[in-house]
């Protein structure tokens, strides 16, 4: 291999690298905004347990994104396979629905509450809806205290609707910068390379740089600073273009004087 194609190996690995760490960074906080609006929108709806299903591969499957209460721990990362479940059903029908017993209702899929231990008894589940798409579906499970819980209300199904709008916003954000990390590690996987240990070896030195460093963190603060309004929008634009547009013209005044 000569030194040009390694070059060249190297530069598209450092891009893969850094689309995958710029991805990791927005997707975490993402996540955690997410929490947060579930255990504030409980609070409200006098719910016990809530959590965030989104869409998982091409099949209709939905992934537990997010969930707060007792078994939170052991829901995030279940599968729902398609179709399956209360949640499927809203998912795929667009429409909420309020169980007061899931005991009577033929689509509630048990194998949740097997695999956690839970006990799931009255549910409400609405859709995410982002630019006319069901991207998910946001549940609450159960009422604070004790059994027999009473059913959610149609008010709270309103509100439900409410905390749904702002996290399918979050939530497309999130599948957004996900799909740049699958593609980009994809790529990395199916790189040609006779020594995987040395491409790790780079890889550790490349994410501990100053450089790497300084770019995650300019990326976030991007990233907070487009979802504070337009006026914040247009003014961070300025102000990038302003530095692209200095340093651009002392390099050009650097080469004039070669």
């Amino acid at each position: 291999m000569t030194k040009i194609d390694e070059k060249n190996i190297e530069n598209k690995l450092r891009q893969v690298i850094e689309t995958v760490d710029v991805a990791n960074a927005l997707t975490e906080p993402l996540t955690a905004t997410i929490d947060s609006l579930l255990k504030t929108s409980a609070a409200k709806m006098n719910s016990e347990e809530a959590s965030v299903l989104i869409r998982h591969g091409s099949e209709g499957d939905l992934l537990f994104l997010c969930a707060i209460g007792k078994v939170a721990d052991k829901i995030v990362g279940l599968r729902l396979p398609a179709g399956k479940g209360i949640a499927g059903f809203v998912f795929s029908s667009g429409q909420p629905i309020a169980v007061s017993d899931v005991g009577e209702e033929e689509s509630f899929y048990a194998e949740v509450d097997k695999k956690t231990g839970y006990s799931t008894e009255t549910v409400l589940a609405t859709p995410l809806i982002y630019s006319g798409n069901v991207i998910g579906v946001l549940e609450y499970v159960n009422r604070v205290g004790f059994a027999p819980y009473e059913p959610f209300t149609p008010e709270e199904m309103e509100l439900a609707a409410i905390y749904a709008d702002t996290i399918a916003g979050i939530v497309n954000a999130y599948e957004s910068a996900s799909l740049f990390k699958d593609l980009s590690k994809r790529i990395l996987s199916e790189e040609d390379s006779s020594s995987f240990s040395d491409i790790q070896n780079w890889l550790k030195k490349l994410r501990n740089t100053t450089h790497h460093k300084d770019m995650i963190e300019l990326a976030i603060l991007v990233y907070e600073i487009s979802h504070r309004g337009e006026a914040e929008r247009n003014l961070c634009k300025e102000i990038l273009n302003s530095i692209v547009n200095f340093t651009d013209n002392n390099l050009d005044s650097k080469f004039s004087r070669l």
